[in-house]
């Protein structure tokens, strides 16, 4: 039976990646396949979460996928923002937000695109 496995993010610096993304979400390495292109990142109970892999292209100026953090209220959004951009995030000058939106765009230390969604302002419209 097909079912879905890892989400995985290209990046350029895999050990940066693997700092940022374990802060950021509070998981940890599973060194079962690490190596020199490759980490897995898994919650603390063991699940695997996300898949960091050396990439050699460049991050997508809109990509057509992307990770979407949820935060429960517009404080802990803002929070957890500051939080991010202090983890080495950057603020997105997204030009395609909707008028009201629930989520704020950032870029990752490889300029992989992300959303933190605010649920009690969702859904975003558009």
């Amino acid at each position: 039976m097909l079912r879905l496995g890892t989400t995985v993010l290209g990046v350029a610096d895999v050990e940066r990646a693997m700092r940022f993304w374990s802060e950021a979400l509070g998981l940890v390495e599973d060194p079962e396949w690490a190596s020199e292109t490759w980490r897995t990142l898994a919650h603390p109970g063991g699940a695997h979460a996300l898949g960091l892999m050396r990439s050699e292209s460049p991050a997508e100026p809109k990509p057509r996928l992307h990770l979407d953090l949820y935060t429960d209220t517009a404080d802990e959004q803002r929070a957890e923002v500051e939080r991010l951009i202090g983890l080495g995030a950057q603020r997105v000058d997204w030009k395609h937000y909707p008028p009201e939106p629930d989520f704020v765009v950032l870029a990752d230390p490889d300029d992989n695109l992300f959303c933190v969604v605010d649920l009690s302002n969702a859904p975003s419209g558009g």
